[in-house]
């Protein structure tokens, strides 16, 4: 479905949205859930990501298929192979077949885990043999995606002696492992982080638990976009929200400040309003921590027309797409003087070439939401509008209530 959305015809000032759970929060909470059925969860992602979650926890058939959830297929890879006596075949899209998981499964084998490759080494699908991980040490390199780290802490508590994992050379998304350390320690399960060495005690049980699921920060920052894009005075208002996130895109907040987007936090929610001032020629930013936000930020310095620098973007080529190529294939159409490296995009101050342009989505959700807030200034066709469903399905509904039309 290809969709051409512009923008309100009128300022944009005192809205209000409930944004959805936050996705990495949800998946994460619900793997522990699993494993400690006492935990009750509130305001639980709504996303295709999380679906494909709760399915693949509590499949009964041998043959769960996490279509493009890449978090879904890293989580559930642990899970599975410390479960005893579990049989499962773990397949996934085309694109999730070309996703490499080796270092998470050849982590997962020293600690005692049986997985067999059942196509490609080192990609999905996989057959596992469920069976007690009697191993507690593993070491992984530091700079591979968080989610395989995040995978072996959230089963790290149900092993019988816990599990000290130790991360060599320079740690990437570092939040994102953080997070789940915290969720953990919220649950009253210990673990220390010091240096790069990693470990959580075993816990056999957990006492009655509810948490409510902070919203997604990655999905505020499309809001911070189109507030950044729109005139001074513009505001809008996103619940729900916490000052002291444990969400690593929270960073969002002070990045924008740059932009001209103010933050106020309130009780649960924040607001956000353009301010009137001069803008930077450019910024620069490592987002090494941040990844998520890198299409949304190089989509918004280009409408602005300002440079941007960012680096630390080397998981980005292989997420649902190489997002680096994809933002250099699709920011040109538009006029961008854009360049790429392994792991850095740079912006030269651009303007729009004038033209329709219709911009293609890759099957990913974030290109999609990315693209969309450069409405308020001119007409922007998404291709394959529905793909937002994988982490944010009301988002197209919640740009019709700020008066974009869609």
């Amino acid at each position: 479905m290809d969709i051409l959305v512009t923008g309100p015809r009128t300022q944009i000032r005192d809205a209000h949205l409930q944004i959805t759970g936050s996705k990495s929060e949800s998946n994460r909470l619900l793997v522990l859930q699993a494993l400690f059925p006492t935990v009750k969860l509130l305001n639980v992602s709504d996303s295709d990501d999380v679906f494909a979650m709760k399915e693949g926890l509590s499949a009964g058939g041998s043959l769960i298929d996490v279509h493009h959830a890449g978090t879904t297929m890293r989580f559930l890879t642990a899970y599975y192979a410390s479960r005893p006596y579990a049989q499962v075949t773990l397949t996934g899209s085309f694109r999730m077949k070309e996703r490499p998981i080796k270092i998470l499964v050849e982590a997962l084998r020293e600690l005692g885990a049986q997985i067999i490759y059942l196509v490609k080494e080192g990609y999905p699908p996989l057959q596992i043999n469920g069976c007690e991980l009697k191993g507690s040490e593993v070491a992984l390199p530091a700079d591979v995606s968080s989610q395989y780290i995040s995978a072996l802490l959230l089963i790290a508590p149900s092993l019988p002696n816990g599990l000290t994992l130790s991360l060599t050379g320079e740690i990437t998304s570092r939040p994102y492992i953080e997070m789940t350390l915290q969720l953990l320690s919220r649950m009253g399960i210990p673990y220390s982080f010091k240096g790069n060495k990693i470990k959580v005690a075993a816990c056999e049980k957990v006492d009655k638990f509810e948490m409510a699921v902070e919203s997604d920060w990655s999905s505020a920052s499309y809001y911070y976009s189109i507030i950044a894009l729109s005139e001074a005075g513009s505001s809008i208002e996103l619940a729900s929200y916490r000052e002291d996130s444990l969400q690593g895109d929270r960073a969002v907040a002070s990045i924008y400040e740059a932009l001209g987007v103010r933050t106020e936090f309130g009780k649960g929610s924040i607001r956000l309003t353009k301010q009137d001032g001069k803008l930077p020629s450019g910024i620069k930013l490592d987002l090494r921590d941040t990844p998520d936000l890198a299409q949304t930020l190089a989509v918004t310095c280009f409408g602005l027309g300002i440079g941007c620098e960012l680096t630390g973007l080397h998981t980005l080529r292989i997420k649902e797409t190489d997002r680096l190529e994809a933002l250099r294939v699709e920011l040109g159409k538009l006029g961008a003087d854009i360049s790429i490296t392994r792991d850095a995009l740079h912006i030269k101050p651009s303007l729009h070439s004038g033209a329709e342009v219709s911009i293609a989505t890759y099957h990913d959700h974030r290109m999609a939401m990315a693209f969309a807030p450069l409405a308020i200034l001119y007409p922007i066709r998404i291709e394959e509008a529905e793909v937002v469903s994988k982490s944010y399905p009301g988002y197209w509904n919640d740009l019709e209530k700020l008066g974009f039309r869609v």
